[in-house]
């Protein structure tokens, strides 16, 4: 098994509890981490055997910036079942990161990390 990894992709949402942070927006930072069998399209060089990860950031995308969460956990819960629906894809762990959480104190993020496999 291998894994493909789309990391720190940075995309603007409007996902978060309070209502500014849904009207107002703010940077997210995504890794998609991918386990899958990449033995068949290393070597014979298909795309077709492979997982494309240029569909699969399209897809992260369209689901930070046009669908909206209370929660970074729905979120990337939201990407994981998403990324899993390419057959490919044996399991997922999604990090999204928030570097403007709302809290009162100093820290770079805070992040939610699932993990997802088929049933």
């Amino acid at each position: 098994m291998e894994k493909i990894l789309l990391s720190n992709m940075v995309f603007y949402g409007f996902h978060g509890v309070y209502e500014y942070e849904r009207e107002q927006g703010q940077r997210f930072y995504v890794d998609v981490e991918m386990l899958t069998d990449t033995y068949e399209a290393a070597r014979t060089d298909k795309l077709e055997l492979s997982v494309d990860y240029t569909a699969i950031f399209t897809k992260v995308r369209d689901i930070v910036e046009n669908q909206r969460f209370y929660l970074i956990e729905a979120l990337a819960n939201k990407i994981a079942e998403v990324v899993l629906e390419n057959e490919l894809v044996i399991s997922t762990t999604v990090r999204v990161r928030k570097p403007s959480a709302h809290i009162p104190g100093a820290l770079d993020y805070v992040q939610a990390e699932v993990t997802r496999g088929r049933e």
